[in-house]
């Protein structure tokens, strides 16, 4: 049972204004696990308001980008070395399999973080471009005060895509966890502690909806950057709208496996799956519309119902488990009504359907996999976010890339095939932000988000970065050239600020 009773406002564990608290239910034992302090408007403000000194007098954005670097790194330095205690503070909050959390939830996020602070020493803030009148100086500079608002799936990942960048543009920055996943957070605020940055440039406040909402519309705050369904995306790019505020929404999807004709299925399974059923089927990019020709659709369902009905289900802090509990009994609920939806409009249950009989406590749902499944169908156009895959029969490949687009989503995708270069063709020809061939993962390296209703922006690579920035011009006349020989002298000394 932890137990806490600050929250960390202002770089500083503070007493909250309200006496109300979060209780943390394990999702595989039903038993409260642990206890935290929920946030109010009020402690929001507190949190903005030191996130604005931090932004408006503080060093923080005024330090070399080296400087930002050098704290970001310590940040994941402390997250690695107690990546264990991490790991299993997420499995038992959320239910991700202790098998996948220490790469999915923890490395994933450091190897994130690691990633800004090595792009911060490299990137380019200043340049000076010729101009036909004369030069002009380009600043990108910190966009400001940023609201993170976090999802319970893969919290701390999610929110270190956030908070490097964040950091690395000279951003102050607010987070707020989700209910269901607070113990981490508090983690995570360690860290940052550990990692000596000044006061008031994070703060992590967890809350309920309606005092998140709180933060999107606070005049304080320059930036949002969200994660979670769509229907709350839409919602907070109104709000963003009516004050102009920036924002980032990394949100659903509904993504496609494209099988081809040609591919090894024996070969490509271990490799599908875990793409498919990542997390308990609780990931915005998991692969649930196995797209299968019709020529081979009985031998790849027949392989498919074969592996997934040997994946174990249990107790996520048991290292042979492979598919744990969903996070909420609200979540299970969804889910099963999804596949009862499913089964009302004619697709087959080949596997699963139901919960485990075995397992008497803990809100788990079996491992499922639909059959005949028309892509019109809700179980083929809605997330559902839980271990339910439908395999759906095309007639060629044509057809399997309108079906793949056939989708309101446009988030990731994969193809499997013996001919990597086709795959590639093909994959420029389905409307996802991310796609893979004969593979899965997200690079830090390159851009991840959506088309459609996916999002809006992304994260990751420079332009995750870019996301966090403003671009200033400064137009100079005609003869001037940099002071010191480069353009990141001439706007240190025109500006002060090592951003």
């Amino acid at each position: 049972m932890q137990v806490h009773d600050r929250l960390f406002i202002g770089g500083a564990w503070t007493a909250p204004a309200g006496t109300d608290t979060i209780d943390v239910v394990s999702p595989a034992t039903e038993e409260v696990i642990g206890r935290v302090p929920e946030g109010t408007r009020a402690d929001l403000d507190a949190a903005v308001a030191a996130a604005r000194a931090a932004f408006d007098d503080g060093p923080w954005p005024r330090m070399s980008p080296a400087e930002r670097a050098d704290r970001i790194a310590a940040i994941a330095a402390h997250l690695n070395s107690r990546a264990e205690e991490v790991a299993r503070t997420i499995s038992a909050e959320m239910g991700s399999p202790i098998s996948w959390s220490l790469f999915g939830q923890v490395y994933a996020a450091t190897f994130a973080l690691d990633y800004f602070a090595n792009l911060a020493r490299t990137f380019e803030f200043t340049d000076v471009r010729t101009g036909v009148m004369g030069p002009a100086l380009v600043r990108r500079l910190p966009v400001g005060v940023v609201g993170a608002i976090v999802p319970w799936n893969v919290p701390l990942y999610v929110t270190a895509l956030k908070l490097g960048p964040a950091l690395a543009s000279g951003c102050t920055i607010v987070v707020k966890p989700a209910p269901e996943t607070p113990l981490s957070a508090w983690l995570l605020a360690e860290a940052v502690e550990a990692a000596g940055l000044p006061p008031g440039v994070v703060s992590i406040v967890p809350a309920h909806r309606e005092v998140s909402e709180h933060l999107v519309t606070h005049p304080g705050v320059d930036k949002i950057s969200f994660t979670g369904s769509t229907v709350a995306g839409r919602r907070i790019a109104s709000l963003c709208g009516d004050r102009l505020a920036r924002c980032t929404l990394e949100l659903g999807g509904k993504s496609a496996a494209l099988l081809l004709p040609d591919v090894d299925i024996a070969e490509t399974l271990p490799r599908l799956l875990p793409a498919a059923i990542m997390n308990n089927g609780q990931a915005c990019v998991a692969q649930t519309r196995l797209l299968a020709p019709r020529e081979r659709y009985d031998e790849i369902v027949d392989a498919l119902v074969g592996a997934v009905g040997e994946m174990k289900v249990g107790d996520p802090l048991d290292a042979g488990t492979v598919v744990g509990p969903l996070v909420s009994a609200r979540q299970r609920e969804r889910v099963e009504g999804y596949i009862a939806a499913g089964r009302d409009a004619g697709a087959k249950v080949a596997l699963g359907g139901g919960r485990p009989a075995e397992l008497e406590r803990g809100w788990y749902v079996e491992p499922t996999v639909f059959t005949e499944v028309d892509n019109s169908m809700r179980i083929a156009q809605e997330e559902i976010f839980g271990p339910v895959l439908s395999v759906i029969p095309y007639q060629d490949v044509e057809e399997a890339v309108r079906i793949a687009n056939d989708s309101r989503y446009g988030l990731s995708g994969s193809v499997w095939t013996a001919d990597v270069d086709r795959g590639l063709e093909i994959s420029g020809r389905i409307r996802t932000g991310t796609f893979n061939v004969n593979t899965f993962m997200l690079e830090n390296c390159a851009p991840f988000g959506g088309f459609k209703q996916s999002g809006i922006g992304r994260e990751l690579g420079p332009e995750g970065l870019s996301a966090y920035i403003e671009y200033q011009s400064v137009n100079l006349p005609a003869g001037w050239s940099p002071a010191g020989g480069s353009a990141g002298a001439a706007a240190d000394g025109a500006s002060g600020a090592g951003s």
